[in-house]
């Protein structure tokens, strides 16, 4: 019997192996195809060897992006069962290249959010090419680490860190702008914080509204279209604000009656997810109206199901037009100085460049995704399609909101926090829930019973003329008493079990915040190290 456990084990090691050899395989084709294709186009060009070295670091790191990042799309999705691990893939892997190339940064800051000051390098081409492979190399590195740890990590924070210790190691503390440091540190608390109330508060409204009724089912045709409307209009105004941004002036030229603005504004972003929201409310109204529902949890939950597909597709496009930049920004600037021969705080990103990005988080989505994806969907608290609802409605709505504010916040902290959001309401409520209630009640009753029978022991044992009956009632008093001891002890064992019941995994939990706060320091030292080695070859 332990020779045939002992095989299986085996066996079910080597298929592992195997396919985590596939998967290597075909990263490391994809960046075999990127060395070539770069050198291919600009092998002719002096120090084109380190544009070639940048673009492996910048396929690695997109690839590392669709491991880790892109499971903050789907997960919920994922979890909820609203779809499968292989369907999110495919949706994820397609809108994040059509975000990415669709409407990619075709200029984006290269020094992340204004990180560090480039006149600090004084011109030094090398020395800024240098700082910006290590900056890449080091983010890349530390996402790779993150996803084998199975912590969600902020791509844009692994970037920011990777930037400012390069840039620290080639040119001295003076060169980072603390003030946006100090920003981005923030940013730590007020996404989760914020992704997670607004989480919690919509989970809470649906159950108070809908699943808590005992008429789900009349409930459910009254409030399901209001909350899908108001998904679709944060879900509109989030992809106009956030992924039209970049081929904004292309539609105004098209449609010319919309404000000629470089970026769609929020107000008339609002307003198409207004007229969107309206439509998709008439449209559900009527719908819910003609069908039969069932008057269950699963008969809410299957309405909740089809926005979070679209939820997932529409995060995943809105996320690669937006963080692929986290990739190919730091190339484009090395492409640019190598190219170029100068230093520009902007820099205009090929679209090959912007390719290798687009197909790099595909790539590694493809390969690497599912663990994060599980994480995310799964491990954290148990998703359904309502609480899925809640987490990508969050999302979105959290975005905008700190957008008017100008609050710096992280789609992953966001999408992270608003999961436990979701997963501390359930602890809340379980602690009211029946079971509980009757469970106390056992315990009072028990008590006032065991007060009883001990007075009453008492009274009999202080008398001096016992009966042989009062000896048998005495006998019998310390036998129900031991016996209701007991019963209270095992009842409050019992409470105190249900009262630890935990919705959200303490471990992934703590390990989850940790890796947040250790992000920027880890991707700078990391930085900081590999700006010295490259350094120590070149001198």
């Amino acid at each position: 019997m332990e020779l045939q456990t002992v095989s299986k084990i085996e066996k079910k090691a080597r298929k592992s192996a195997g396919i985590d050899l596939m998967r290597l395989g075909i990263a490391l084709i994809f960046i075999a195809v990127v060395v070539i294709y770069t050198y291919a186009k600009t092998g002719s060009v002096p120090n084109s060897l380190f544009l070639v070295i940048a673009t492996v670091f910048g396929a690695y790191m997109a690839m590392n992006i669709g491991a880790n990042d892109v499971a903050n799309n789907v997960g919920p999705a994922v979890g909820s069962r609203a779809l499968s691990l292989a369907g999110a893939i495919v949706i994820a892997a397609i809108f994040e290249a059509a975000g990415a190339l669709i409407a990619g940064a075709d200029v984006t800051n290269t020094i992340r959010k204004g990180i560090i000051d480039l006149g600090a390098f004084h011109g030094d081409v090398n020395v800024f090419i240098w700082a910006m492979m290590s900056a890449l190399l080091a983010a890349a590195l530390w996402l790779n680490l993150a996803t084998a740890f199975k912590a969600p990590v902020s791509t844009t924070h692994s970037i920011v860190g990777g930037v400012m210790g390069a840039g620290i190691a080639a040119a001295g503390f003076g060169i980072v702008h603390w003030a946006t440091m100090g920003k981005i540190a923030a940013s730590w608390v007020i996404s989760p914080v914020l992704g997670g109330i607004i989480a919690a508060g919509f989970l809470y409204a649906i159950k108070k509204t809908v699943v808590f009724k005992e008429d789900m089912a009349s409930a459910a045709k009254k409030w399901v279209p209001i909350y899908v409307s108001i998904m679709t209009w944060a879900f509109v105004t989030y992809l106009t604000m956030k992924g039209l941004k970049h081929v904004w002036v292309n539609i105004t030229d098209v449609l010319s009656f919309l404000p000629h603005t470089k970026k769609p504004t929020f107000g008339v972003a609002a307003v198409f997810g207004l007229i969107a929201g309206i439509i998709v409310y008439f449209v559900m109204a009527v719908k819910l109206k003609k069908e039969a529902i069932l008057n269950t949890r699963e008969g809410i939950n299957r309405y909740f199901t089809v926005p979070l597909i679209f939820s997932a597709a529409l995060l995943s496009f809105a996320h690669g037009a937006n963080d692929v930049a986290n990739a190919v920004g730091p190339l484009a600037a090395i492409s640019d100085a190598v190219l170029n021969g100068g230093i520009a705080s902007k820099s205009a990103i090929p679209f090959w460049v912007m390719a290798i990005g687009a197909l790099g988080i595909s790539i590694g989505l493809a390969l690497y995704g599912p663990r994060l994806i599980k994480t995310v969907g799964d491990e954290i608290t148990k998703i359904d399609p309502i609480r899925g609802f809640c987490v990508a409605l969050a999302a979105a709505i959290t975005v905008i909101v700190a957008s008017q504010l100008g609050l710096p916040v992280s789609s992953t902290h966001i999408a992270v926090g608003a999961i436990f959001g979701v997963g501390f309401l359930r602890e809340w409520l379980h602690l009211i829930e029946q079971k509980e209630e009757e469970i106390v009640k056992e315990i009072d009753d028990a008590e006032k019973k065991l007060k009883a029978y001990e007075l009453e022991l008492e009274d009999l044992q202080q008398r001096t003329d016992k009966t042989k009956e009062d000896y048998k009632k005495i006998v019998e008093l310390i036998e129900m008493i031991e016996d209701l001891e007991k019963t209270v002890k095992r009842f409050k064992k019992i409470l105190k079990k249900e009262e630890k019941v935990k919705y959200v995994k303490r471990d992934l939990f703590n390990k989850i915040i940790l890796a947040w706060v250790i992000t920027v320091p880890v991707a700078a030292v990391l930085a900081a190290m590999i700006f010295f080695m490259i350094k120590g070859m070149m001198l």
